[in-house]
């Protein structure tokens, strides 16, 4: 072989090793790189494990008081319902209570009134009666029986 293909051949060689030396170098790199990833991200799910687990109580907890508030607000409604009724229902019982005596007194009043007016007419018709003193008075006089 001649000297220019073993100087060809020798160079390749060395630039083979050096290939092979420089990808060993980086997988190596790759190789620790990975290792401190994965150390990372071991630190990392430790450190985030008590949050999370803080994230999942603090959602369970806004459940549960979701659920309490929803159920708070059936009942206050529930009660405002329920008191609707019974206002209306008084109400009633009220106006009924007090709507019947009420129209019985005024049918009373009513009736005494029309009692005093009678006896003041009856009254006014006598003295009248009484001034003339005839009898043909006594006979238009419409109370008088005889």
């Amino acid at each position: 072989m001649s000297p220019a293909a073993v100087a060809f051949l020798g160079a390749a060689a060395v630039a083979l090793v050096v290939m092979a030396l420089i990808q060993v170098g980086a997988i190596l790199l790759a190789v620790r790189a990975a290792r401190r990833v994965e150390a990372l991200m071991g630190r990392l799910e430790h450190e985030l494990h008590p949050a999370m687990e803080r994230v999942a109580a603090m959602t369970g907890e806004a459940a549960r008081a979701a659920n309490l508030a929803a159920r708070q607000v059936e009942r206050v409604d529930r009660a405002i319902t329920e008191l609707g009724t019974r206002v209306e229902a008084s109400a009633g019982a009220v106006q009924r209570a007090v709507g019947r005596p009420a129209r019985e007194g005024a049918a009373l009043v009513a009736g005494v009134r029309a009692g005093l007016v009678t006896l003041r007419d009856l009254r006014q018709r006598r003295r009248a009666g009484s001034h003339t003193g005839s009898p043909a008075s006594r006979d238009e006089d419409p109370w008088f029986i005889g």
